[in-house]
């Protein structure tokens, strides 16, 4: 009988991935002090690592751990003192074995060039070696890739870019990132269009084109791959230098096999890595990139809190007795008794509320902790603090607060964006800071609590805050604003979210090339929910990022245009009401403006925006509901107001295609399909279908 390891690699894994969350996060504690009992917490995670490498056969993962664990328990048992370079070391050696378990899990090869380096000065530290001879052997071990960085650095860089198809529909533009290489140095593109499909059967929204780019100067490989740090998981990318990307070219055209069986009996001859044995055979030989791509970044299970699991078992108890008291009354309906009426009404009530309550237990299974997601902070912060010379104390309130599981894989990658801009743009230097009479040290705040049926998350930086002057002056620059219009300081501070906003006045391997913010907004809008920015100059900035619990159900107000019952979101409405006829303007080629408390806000003709020949068009005959997404208010004119109701969320995508200002839809209480409007692509429609009008009117 043969046995699928698969299933025990898939909890092995994971239990690594817990074990080296456990051994950074202790290890970044004691930096502030020596801790026995956190030394001892490290080991053990190490321990569990090691003996569970061994057991499965990834030997490479055991021996790394080993001499780790063996630095570990000379520090646990006190013969050799806690040090600034030892807890260095040991964190560098937690991210060479992530990488390497990582690795391991996708079916790759990790870089063993690295592992070796790193384990020679593991090595040189137990020895007890001076400095020197620590740096000689790290040195030794990348004698190699140094002297091919000194010879490719003046040369230049291959870089083969391949997109997946859905990279597109993200938001990502690949011309952008090109044009930002072009401003690092020369550079020739060469297009591959061999998947280019039939103009029949082209997509819109699909990538087919692959690039394969030729950057010749001076420039580092944390240069490149910063640029395309944001489609990394989203497309096939291959970076080599350029002398050894021409030699391996030569290389391969003396090399090439005769035949495709000559190349399959030398593939099969080739000693596969541990991690390739212990895959299960029916594995693919070769990964594909995307689907280890989205295995690190969507697991496949959850860890349930007992308690959670005790709640729903009970909640199906009750479900079944009420269910067994309604089957009761049902069959003694005949006797039509006003008593028997009650007890049927009384029934329903509680199944009500049964059904509610296990509803509620069931989304409670699939929230976690936000410390999950705030866990990665304490390193980044530390690593780059020291990397910009500056102080910096990391606060985290509210770590133990709830949200969606997919809420909280999909927020982190935003969140490391505006940590990583607080740190670079927002915080001063110590002696910047001192000269402002501030505290030397700078602090940066994370903030996380519920709010109503959302979660809020706030970025708070005590640094220099946004240089309002210097947003304005860039965005009459790039024709974002008029230069004599009066606009308020929230929309000023929200431009910084426009596409290539930047106000950096150098570009360095942080942040500063505009290529982020944007995606940080869209980001969270993907998820239903909204940020904005409000700045003090020379006091901090606070981000504030608003979510919803869960993605699943959704608070909603119903609206009725014509003979269609839409939804919208409770948190998107500021208000609703009837609107008075003086305070309407009509402006030719423009959409008509309501004047609402001394502001003037653009009225959204819903029906004739989706197409509808239904609804009321006199504007006082109907209802305004005025709502609000990235700064921006604007006025939804409907014929009336249902009511408001949960509903669950319905992806309209899988089962018919996207609309650009509808989210998804859901099924009534009726059984009818109701629509569930998307506020900011709505707003997008509406501008963007009314400057296509007034171009045809100048045609015309």
């Amino acid at each position: 009988m043969s046995i699928d390891l698969s299933e025990f690699h898939d909890i092995f894994f994971e239990e690594c991935f817990e074990g080296l969350s456990v051994m950074e996060s202790g290890l970044l504690t004691l930096d502030n002090g020596t801790d026995v009992e956190e030394i001892n917490s490290i080991f053990r995670a190490a321990h569990s690592i090691k003996g569970g490498g061994a057991s499965f056969g990834f030997m490479d993962i055991s021996n790394f751990t080993h001499v780790m664990e063996t630095l570990l328990d000379e520090m646990r048992d006190g013969r050799r003192e806690v040090t600034q370079p030892i807890v260095d070391l040991l964190l560098e050696s937690v991210d060479v074995l992530q990488e390497m378990v990582t690795a391991a899990k996708d079916g790759e090869e990790s870089d063993t060039e690295r592992t070796a380096k790193v384990h020679k000065k593991l090595e040189a530290m137990l020895a007890g070696e001076s400095a020197d001879a620590e740096k000689e052997a790290t040195t030794v071990a990348g004698t190699k890739e140094k002297t091919a960085a000194e010879k490719t650095e003046a040369s230049g860089w291959q870089i083969k870019f391949k997109p997946h198809p859905d990279m597109i529909k993200g938001g990502n533009d690949p011309a952008r990132i090109f044009r930002e290489l072009q401003n690092l140095a020369d550079m020739t593109i060469t297009v591959d269009v061999s998947e280019l499909p039939a103009f029949c059967d082209l997509e819109p929204e699909s990538s087919y084109l692959g690039w394969t780019l030729e950057l010749r100067g001076d420039v580092q490989e944390t240069e490149i791959r910063e640029l395309f740090s944001w489609v990394e998981d989203e497309s096939d990318l291959e970076i080599t230098p350029l002398d050894i990307a021409d030699s391996t070219e030569v290389d391969n055209e003396v090399t090439r096999p005769e035949s495709k069986s000559d190349a399959v009996e030398k593939t099969e001859a080739r000693p596969q890595p541990a991690a390739e044995r212990n895959k299960p055979d029916s594995a693919p030989a070769t990964a594909d990139k995307s689907k280890s791509a989205a295995s690190k970044k969507d697991s496949g299970s959850i860890r349930v809190s007992i308690d959670k699991i005790d709640e729903l078992i009970n909640m199906v108890g009750e479900l079944v007795i009420t269910q067994s008291m309604l089957s009761q009354i049902s069959s003694s309906l005949e006797e039509g008794t006003e008593t028997n009426l009650e007890k049927l009404l009384d029934g329903i009530t509680q199944l009500e509320r049964n059904t509610r309550e296990l509803q509620e237990s069931v989304l409670q299974i699939r929230m976690l902790p936000i410390s999950f997601s705030f866990s990665r902070f304490p390193r980044l912060v530390r690593d780059l603090s020291k990397k910009m010379g500056k102080k910096i104390e990391l606060k985290m309130i509210g770590e133990q607060t709830e949200v969606d599981k997919t809420v909280l894989e999909k927020i982190g990658d935003p969140l490391v964006h505006l940590v990583r801009n607080s740190l670079d743009h927002g915080i001063e230097t110590p002696d910047i800071r001192t000269a402002a009479g501030k505290p030397e040290t700078g602090t940066l705040e994370l903030h996380a609590y519920h709010e109503g049926g959302d979660i809020i998350i706030k970025v708070i930086d005590d640094g220099a805050g946004l240089n309002r002057e210097k947003i304005l002056q860039k965005a009459i620059e790039k024709g974002l604003v008029n230069e004599n219009e009066e606009i308020s300081d929230e929309r000023i501070y929200n431009l910084i979210f426009q596409p290539g906003f930047s106000t950096a006045d150098q570009v360095s391997d942080v942040s500063g090339r505009g290529v982020g913010m944007d995606v940080v907004r869209r980001n969270i809008r993907d998820l239903g929910g909204n940020v904005s920015i409000d700045s003090n100059d020379g006091a901090g900035s606070t981000v504030t990022i608003r979510l919803p619990l869960t993605l699943a159900i959704l608070d909603g107000q119903l609206v009725q245009i014509g003979e269609e019952t839409y939804i919208v979101s409770l948190v998107s409405i500021i208000e609703s009401l009837q609107m008075v006829p003086e305070s309407i303007n009509s402006i030719t080629g423009q959409s008509d403006l309501y004047r609402l408390r001394n502001e003037y806000i653009p009225i959204i003709r819903v029906n004739e925006l989706f197409g509808m020949k239904s609804g009321t068009t006199n504007l006082h005959e109907g209802l305004l509901v005025v709502v609000e997404a990235d700064g921006m208010r604007v006025g939804l004119f409907v014929d009336d107001l249902l009511g408001q109701q949960q509903v669950v969320i319905k992806s309209l995508e899988t089962n018919f295609k996207q609309i650009q200002g509808i989210s998804g839809a859901t099924i009534l209480g009726d059984g009818t399909v109701a629509l569930i409007m998307d506020v900011p692509g709505l707003i997008q429609r509406h501008f963007e279908t009314q400057s296509r009008k007034n171009r045809l009117t100048a045609v015309a």
